[in-house]
């Protein structure tokens, strides 16, 4: 469902293939014969420049322009990676929606919208996946900024029956004038389980007029369909539209069954049946997801990444398939992570495919501190049974593996893309006396806000959120996790944490997940940002630590730094501050969780690095002492719920500057607390009043932006925060 760096789900999801087979596991070309080339008329997809264009081919043209951009996909998916396992089911869909409807007047809208890369190839935009220099031209979501066929900015699930709801109902408010033809939604790939789309559903069949719900059925969602919804669809599919219940004609909507969903002449006679409707209707299309990837071979022992080229003696380059309706629990196959062997069907692996280039790369941090963390969690299930592990899908994403789910039984729940039902689901657990983990991305985790602060805070509900992706990314702008730490910080009640070694970060889940009841756990919800890649290539490499060389004291003892500790240099006790007794998390207090950690003494200049930026810190405080003989204060806050004022109060002797760091939103974060703090405790004497410099990120949506141009950006780089404290001496 999610985003990309260039052109999918996000630029940080693992290349998780194993070193052995990376010689053995390049995906299968495909023959540049029969690849179109962006300007080759030879070719129909290049012949395509507008929806007007696939209107003016003759009806059995129309197969083979499907079997063109199945193979484009498939090229595509192997140099570039990306959404492709949903657009390769969209194929004829998007064929015939453009065929039968006339976009930009007709409005479609597509849900997610990482099933519109087919859409895209057909509005002018087919050489972005053609021509492997253009491959950063468009984002692997809708964006009017590209295009008036694009509707919306959308990277997020649920929405697009509401949005069209607005758009019917502005045409009917304006009549004619509107310049509004037909409203068609495209939901489906799992969508339909956000409560938003029941809550569209519902506004649909009051409102009445012209609005075509195109509902595509792959009998997937990220990972499996869960839900007490699917067992009534699945009738539907094998009764050919007739069973009941039948849950849209119980919202009071008109219906039509496409049992051909990858048959393109038959959705095209289905479209042009619904066309001008007056009155709601869903057009059900059964698909069949990754249609296109091999479909032959048994995928479970397979040790080599799977998708080949399209099968040109098949009018559409479908491969026959049996990789449907598996009898075990997760109703995918045993395709271990998300981004993993993709191949036809109810495969997990095809949700995101990445390219061959990335094939025997090592796990990225989501699935590293994911899998670490399940791990973790895991040994615990059999003496804690209210201990669950809830995913409002992209499991496979953050590390929570095929084989996990499998071993966790009862102890894990998928609830599918359902962010607030899953933040409220688990404050009912905790409510009951049980232990829930909530786990998925920054930016899902935006949707979910409300319940944060009702279901969870204002109930005290011991909820612990892991909190992936969180900071500066090179992502689209539907997915940027720059904004967590102003989201959960500023609500009442909830602990953030911000760890910035693998024992930090378990030692603080097992803090925040403490049985009800035990000595020291915290007395509310806890959010746990898990590290981001600067973290985790300083755990790879110590000497982007070059400070510490990530050997540090487990915790400090007391962060408390009476005055009568200062060195006489002006400088911090290190004895003060660092601890030497290794203790486990479930056993120190929520005082030592909130101590900020001093882990180098100095003077002049205090560097306070927050989790992501940490390691800037140590490599901004080496190049002062290396180019100024600076030594500066280094400290880790370890959270950004609350400033440490004995640590702050003890840097007044001796420190001219206070830097802060921060991989986040610097308007209204975490580093301007410290501003505030010296501003509104100023004391009389000015010398100890020291200049607070903050360092973050503009308050600015960004677009698959490197996140080293990001950083040089924000001045988040050793050279620019060098340069600022000297400076101001």
């Amino acid at each position: 469902m999610r985003n990309a760096s260039g052109n999918g789900f996000d630029s940080s999801d693992s290349f998780a293939v194993s070193g052995a087979a990376e010689g053995a596991a390049r995906l299968h070309d495909i023959p540049p014969s029969i690849t179109p080339s962006h300007g080759d008329d030879s070719h129909l997809l290049s012949r395509i420049a507008s929806p007007a264009d696939v209107k003016a081919l003759a009806p059995d043209e129309l197969a083979e322009l499907c079997r063109e951009i199945r193979a484009t996909l498939l090229a595509y998916g192997h140099q570039h990676g990306g959404h492709i396992g949903s657009n390769l089911g969209m194929v004829e869909a998007t064929v015939a929606l453009h065929r039968v409807f006339d976009s930009p007047r007709d409005r479609i809208v597509f849900d997610v919208s990482h099933q519109s890369y087919v859409h895209k190839m057909l509005t002018g935009r087919a050489g972005a996946y053609m021509d492997p220099n253009r491959f950063g031209e468009v984002t692997g979501f809708t964006n009017p900024d590209e295009s008036e066929h694009d509707q919306f900015v959308l990277g997020h699930t649920g929405t697009s029956i509401s949005l069209a709801c607005g758009l019917a109902k502005t045409r009917d408010m304006e009549g004619p004038g509107s310049g509004i033809g037909n409203v068609v939604a495209v939901i489906g790939d799992g969508s339909l389980s956000s409560g938003v789309a029941f809550e569209g559903l519902n506004n649909a069949a009051e409102q009445g007029g012209n609005l075509i719900i195109v509902f595509n059925d792959n009998e997937m969602s990220i990972a499996g369909d869960f839900g007490g919804m699917y067992g009534p669809l699945a009738r539907l599919r094998a009764s050919g539209g007739t069973a009941q219940p039948n849950l849209f004609n119980a919202f009071g909507l008109d219906y039509r069954y496409v049992e051909a969903g990858n048959d393109v002449s038959a959705l095209v006679a289905a479209f042009e049946e619904v066309r001008d409707i007056d009155h709601p209707v869903v057009v059900h299309i059964h698909t069949l997801k990754g249609a296109g990837y091999d479909g032959e071979e048994t995928h479970a022992d397979r040790q080599t990444a799977s998708a080949s080229p399209v099968s040109f003696d098949s009018p559409t380059g479908v491969h026959p398939t049996d990789n449907v309706n598996h009898s075990e629990p997760w109703h995918s196959d045993h395709c271990n992570l998300s981004d993993h062997e993709p191949h036809e069907g109810q495969c997990e692996a095809s949700h995101w495919q990445n390219p061959d280039a990335a094939i025997g790369k090592p796990d990225d941090p989501r699935k590293h501190y994911g899998k670490m963390a399940m791990a973790a969690l895991e040994p615990r299930f059999a003496a804690e049974p209210g201990l669950v592990v809830i995913s409002p899908a992209t499991p496979g994403s953050n590390g929570i593996t095929h084989e996990f789910r499998e071993r966790a039984g009862a102890h894990y729940v998928d609830t599918g893309i359902t962010e607030s039902h899953a933040v409220a689901y688990a404050a009912g657990i905790a409510r009951a006396g049980g232990t829930p983990v909530v786990a998925t991305t920054a930016s899902f985790f935006q949707r979910a806000y409300d319940q944060f602060f009702q279901e969870m805070s204002l109930n005290r509900s011991r909820v612990t959120v892991l909190d992936f992706l969180g900071g500066l990314s090179g992502s689209d702008n539907t997915h940027s996790g720059a904004y967590d730490v102003t989201m959960f910080s500023n609500i009442p009640g909830v602990t953030m944490l911000v760890p910035t070694s693998a024992r930090d970060y378990l030692a603080d889940l097992a803090w925040a997940t403490a049985p009800a009841g035990s000595a020291d756990a915290p007395a509310g919800p806890a959010v746990i940002r898990v590290p981001g890649e600067a973290i985790l290539a300083a755990e790879r490499d110590a000497t982007l630590l070059p400070v510490t060389g990530g050997q540090i004291a487990d915790r400090p003892q007391s962060a408390s730094l009476p005055a009568s500790a200062s060195s006489a240099s002006g400088g911090i006790s290190a004895a003060t501050v660092r601890g030497t007794v290794s203790v486990t998390a479930q056993h120190a207090g929520a005082r030592h969780m909130l101590d900020w950690r001093v882990n180098q003494t100095g003077s002049q200049v205090a560097i306070i690095g927050l989790g992501n930026a940490y390691p800037l810190a140590e490599q901004t405080a080496a190049a002062l002492s290396d180019d100024y003989g600076i030594t500066a204060t280094v400290i880790d806050p370890r959270q950004c719920t609350s400033l440490d004022s004995d640590v702050l109060e003890s840097l007044r002797d001796g420190h001219q500057q206070v830097i802060t760091l921060e991989d986040g939103q610097l308007e209204g974060g975490w580093g301007e607390k410290v501003t505030a703090y010296y501003a509104n405790h100023h004391v009389s004497d000015g010398s100890r009043n020291p200049r607070v410099l903050n360092f973050g990120a503009a308050k600015e949506f960004t677009d698959r932006v490197s996140l080293g141009e990001l950083n040089e950006r924000y001045g988040l780089t050793v050279e620019q925060v060098t340069e600022a404290i000297t400076r101001c001496f």
